[in-house]
């Protein structure tokens, strides 16, 4: 629950700190990148954001040197799933979106992290827009030592916030544990990263307590391990607006891990149209209570068996090398123009 002291500070940051927290670091690295632009040459600029202070500080600096320009970005600007959360007036509300609209104008290219992202910057006015997704770094799993546990395990690495409660998700644990042999003493939840007291009060509600581990914050590492070493893996999205394009960076190390994965988002999203084809998982929307159940008895009973059927090979297209190709190919491109 947010305090006043937080309300006020998330008003000062979304009117005071436009685009971001950063939003001062724009003008003094314009003027020492300008510096180093006047005496060095410079083929093309490529940028990240968020922070969006990042696309401006390459917004301004494309501008002033006519330089080629790709603008990437992980999350939309004024249609983050989070901006109607920043309590905006309607002068910085104005302020972002021409911010974002001159974006558009300069950049020569333009890539984001979803198709569905995609088009919905196109719907207000991008050009050139191709995606880019995360990835996953082969190197990761070349000899990462796979040790299963004797327990069923399902595991989520990473933030597990409010909007993220998977509580039909729970209840069908609960449910398992009633309702099949073995499973209560078998069923080992694991999560790491932080996880909000609304996660912790459901699995204490439907007395999954004694089968969950709470690992807090943990390096990449073991971030990892815990990853290749679970029988079920858990994605659970963000319930907001944009949830359709929403694909989390860990979804492709998912996929490599090539263990089974249990997406809880929208119908039809960017994620259920990734693992669908690749058959490295399912998608259900949060209170598809049936299809949930369907799903974790058929892996326990392949678990009891001892058996993966998750042997898809196809996951080249996804790796940080071929998406970095990508990016190679499309700075040619501009460069080129």
């Amino acid at each position: 629950k947010q305090s006043i002291t937080d309300k006020f500070a998330i008003w000062i940051r979304g009117n005071f700190f436009i685009p971001d927290a950063r939003a001062l670091w724009i003008n003094p690295s314009v003027k020492y990148l300008s510096k180093y632009l006047k005496e060095n040459h410079v083929d093309a600029i490529l940028s990240d954001g968020p922070p969006h202070t990042n696309t401006a500080i390459a917004c301004k600096l494309s501008k002033k040197f006519n330089i080629p320009w790709l603008a990437d970005f992980q999350d939309p600007w004024t249609q983050v799933d989070y901006y109607k959360l920043l309590k905006l007036t309607k002068w910085a509300d104005k302020k972002h979106k021409k911010m974002e609209q001159q974006v558009f104008k300069v950049a020569s290219k333009i890539t984001i992290a979803s198709p569905s992202w995609k088009k919905d910057i196109e719907s207000i006015g991008a050009k050139n827009v191709d995606v880019i997704y995360w990835g996953y770094d082969e190197d990761d799993f070349i000899n990462r030592k796979v040790e299963p546990s004797d327990k069923f395990v399902i595991s989520h690495a990473g933030l597990l916030g409010f909007d993220r409660l998977p509580d039909v998700f729970f209840k069908v644990l609960h449910d398992l544990k009633n309702e099949i042999d073995g499973f209560s003493n078998n069923l080992s939840i694991c999560l790491a990263g932080n996880i909000d007291y609304s996660v912790v009060d459901c699995i204490k509600d439907n007395k999954l307590l004694e089968n969950t581990t709470l690992y807090g914050n943990v390096n990449r590492e073991k971030a990892l391990d815990l990853t290749v070493n679970s029988n079920v893996l858990l994605l659970p999205l963000n319930k907001a607006d944009n949830a359709m394009g929403r694909i989390p960076g860990k979804l492709f190390e998912y996929i490599a891990s090539r263990k089974p994965i249990l997406c809880l988002g929208p119908n039809n999203g960017d994620v259920y149209k990734i693992i669908t084809p690749l058959n490295c998982g399912q998608s259900f929307e949060y209170n598809d209570y049936n299809g949930i159940k369907k799903f974790i008895g058929k892996q326990f009973s392949e678990y009891s068996m001892k058996i993966n059927n998750i042997k898809n090979t196809n996951l080249e297209e996804y790796s940080v090398k071929n998406q970095t190709k990508k990016i190679a190919e499309y700075l040619s491109e501009i460069i080129k123009k």
